[in-house]
């Protein structure tokens, strides 16, 4: 187990001969860093960036992947998570395991493997050690560095007359917002935004990815959809968040009800391409979505 410092914290390195990985052993759990060996972290690096989590103090955002629990309310979904964690080899890549949260009685997990020359395969995992059943779900987010475009996939079911797709938007969300472009498959997000200016929208997601492109480096996140399950934020299992200094993209599994001494999981699986063009627009997107096989 090799050990490094990043950003001020103890990391473990998880890497083969094409992407390397930091998963932070000082907070977390946490994955700081993302690359190829030759290249650099297209995860956001936010050391300064904190949130007050009311009754229980600061939690700080870090960057790179975090684990959350759905829905977001602001005493619960900001604890803090600056403890150290336990980090455990496994076939391929590492566990790493928080302590039980007191405030909720709930634990986080994440199994992180190297599953190919580019490709990560991440699970996440909630596990109830209180008393009472907890109605939740696992919510995976990514946070990445500005200035590059965000392809979120809309629903291409064919449906004749009837309406094919959702999207679901925040009280910030500005669709006049001259960084966004939708098309009818697909939006196009540039992460160029102002200061104190946020944008966010959520939707069911059966094509199950989300891609990021950035300085010739394309990162490509799948989650499955699960068609007869219900997810919070009316519906949405993938959502995309950007403000000044990061975007994020985000998964969400199923709502479940844990019971004590039960676990629920969430995978996601990552890929990493190289020397990809920018895209400009929604034909370039398909052309794209073509020559790597996505749906």
């Amino acid at each position: 187990m090799e050990v490094v410092i990043f950003m001020g914290h103890e990391c473990v390195l998880l890497e083969n001969k094409t992407i390397q990985l930091l998963i932070s052993r000082s907070v977390g759990p946490r994955i700081l860093s993302l690359k190829f060996t030759d290249g650099e972290n297209i995860f956001a690096e936010l050391p300064d960036f904190v949130v007050e989590c009311p009754g229980s103090g600061i939690f700080h955002s870090y960057g790179g992947h975090r684990l959350w629990h759905a829905p977001e309310e602001i005493s619960r979904t900001y604890l803090p998570d600056d403890s150290p964690v336990e980090i455990c080899p496994i076939e391929n890549g590492y566990r790493v395991t928080q302590d039980v949260e007191v405030k909720t009685g709930l634990q986080k997990s994440m199994e992180i493997r190297l599953t190919g020359d580019a490709r990560v395969v991440i699970t996440h995992r909630l596990t109830n050690h209180g008393l009472w059943p907890v109605t939740t779900a696992p919510w995976a987010i990514t946070q990445l560095k500005t200035g590059g475009v965000a392809i979120l996939p809309l629903s291409c079911a064919e449906t004749k007359q009837l309406p094919n797709r959702t999207l679901i938007l925040w009280p910030y969300t500005d669709l006049s917002n001259p960084n966004v472009s939708f098309g009818k498959h697909h939006i196009l997000l540039h992460v160029d935004m102002n200061e104190n200016e946020a944008f966010k929208v959520g939707f069911p997601n059966p094509r199950g990815w989300l891609a990021y492109w950035l300085n010739g480096t394309l990162f490509v996140k799948h989650a499955k959809y699960e068609l007869q399950s219900d997810y919070f934020d009316f519906g949405s299992s993938s959502e995309c968040y950007c403000n000044d200094q990061f975007l994020e993209l985000e998964t969400l599994a199923p709502i479940s009800k844990i019971e004590p001494g039960a676990c629920v999981s969430h995978v996601e699986t990552w890929e990493l391409f190289k020397d990809i063009d920018c895209p400009r627009d929604e034909k370039d997107v398909q052309v794209l979505v073509q020559k790597l096989g996505l749906e």
